[in-house]
């Protein structure tokens, strides 16, 4: 139940955000970094989760279901919501959301020309 309702859910996201998020000239490379440390971090469950299981018992189930809390409040309030928003348009939500906007150029009127 757990590998099917993971399948459902969050296991796409690592597929699905940068594909949503990242402009069309970078999204190969950012899609690429998305997906190597998602692998590195499965490997890295993979290799630890049989020694947590002797150590935690029932416990690493909680330990899991803790860090898909952490996963969840930071989907809930750092990710915007992208449905309907052209992919070339796509940094006009990042300049409205509450927390992203300070890291993002106003209408990337201040890059040099070559860069936009």
């Amino acid at each position: 139940m757990y590998a099917s309702g993971f399948g459902w859910s969050w296991g796409p996201l690592t597929w699905l955000i940068p594909s949503e998020i990242f402009p069309i000239k970078i999204r190969p490379a950012g899609q690429s970094i998305s997906i190597a440390i998602n692998f590195g971090v499965t490997f890295i469950l993979a290799q630890t989760f049989l020694m947590m299981l002797c150590q935690f018992k029932y416990g690493i189930f909680l330990f899991y279901a803790g860090w898909i809390s952490v996963a969840t409040i930071f989907i809930a309030l750092l990710l915007p919501e992208t449905k309907g928003i052209p992919l070339e348009s796509m940094y006009v939500v990042w300049e409205k959301h509450w927390f992203w906007s300070r890291f993002v150029l106003d209408g990337l009127e201040e890059l040099p020309k070559e860069v936009i």
